[in-house]
């Protein structure tokens, strides 16, 4: 059993770091220790960013849409999208 006060039913949503280098968006979940390439977000423009990322390992996972885009490096909740 985790600690913590999630609620049965509720699905988890960990602490993510997204970021910026070299042009290449990364997200780093450190709970898992992982790092991985973001290949495509679903709303990217400066009036909306987020919703849907897809990685390069192929798991996606949904953090709520910003409005306007935020200043990278952010640290965000996301929850795993299920394929």
């Amino acid at each position: 059993m985790s600690g913590g006060n999630q609620v049965k039913g509720e699905v988890e949503m960990p602490m993510v770091m997204l970021r910026k280098q070299d042009d290449i968006l990364t997200l780093y979940i450190a709970k898992k220790d992982l790092e991985a390439k973001v290949v495509s977000i679903e709303q990217d423009s400066p009036e909306s960013w987020g919703g849907e990322l897809e990685l390069d390992d192929g798991s996606k996972y949904y953090i709520e849409p910003q409005s306007p885009a935020p200043s990278l490096p952010i640290s965000l909740r996301a929850k795993r999208v299920d394929s």
